[in-house]
């Protein structure tokens, strides 16, 4: 699945703040496509990114590294990277990122991408 992605200067209670909207899927054949595009305004003086996930449908790990990225870019200036209208099933991989100790508890990217990609279409198929 393909990946939009919409970037938009001011948000309601930030007119600096950068909004990113994402409709589609971010995982490892779209990330780099997100990375390019955040790219510019990483480079900026912006110091804070708001992803609407709202039409996200799929996050693997590969964009779990691009929101940490953006995170951490922004903290290192004062800023912060935030997350508004997820869908269960992405809510899910952020509650299962949270829980994790600070030990990595899969033997590989692989095998964490297909534990996310499960829990993600339990809790779709869940819905129907």
């Amino acid at each position: 699945m393909p990946l939009e992605i919409q970037l938009q200067k001011g948000a309601p209670q930030n007119a600096e703040a950068v909004i990113v909207k994402l409709n589609g899927s971010l995982d490892t054949a779209t990330a780099p496509e997100l990375a390019d595009q955040i790219a510019p305004v990483l480079a900026s003086s912006t110091k804070d990114i708001v992803f609407d996930l709202a039409q996200l449908k799929f996050v693997s790990s590969a964009g779990l590294r691009i929101f940490s990225v953006t995170r951490k870019t922004l903290k290192e200036r004062g800023g912060q990277a935030s997350f508004i209208h997820m869908q269960p099933q992405i809510e899910e991989v952020f509650a299962i990122m949270r829980a994790l100790p600070g030990v990595a508890v899969f033997a590989s990217v692989e095998e964490m991408d297909r534990y996310l990609a499960a829990r993600q279409r339990a809790i779709i198929e869940g819905q129907s």
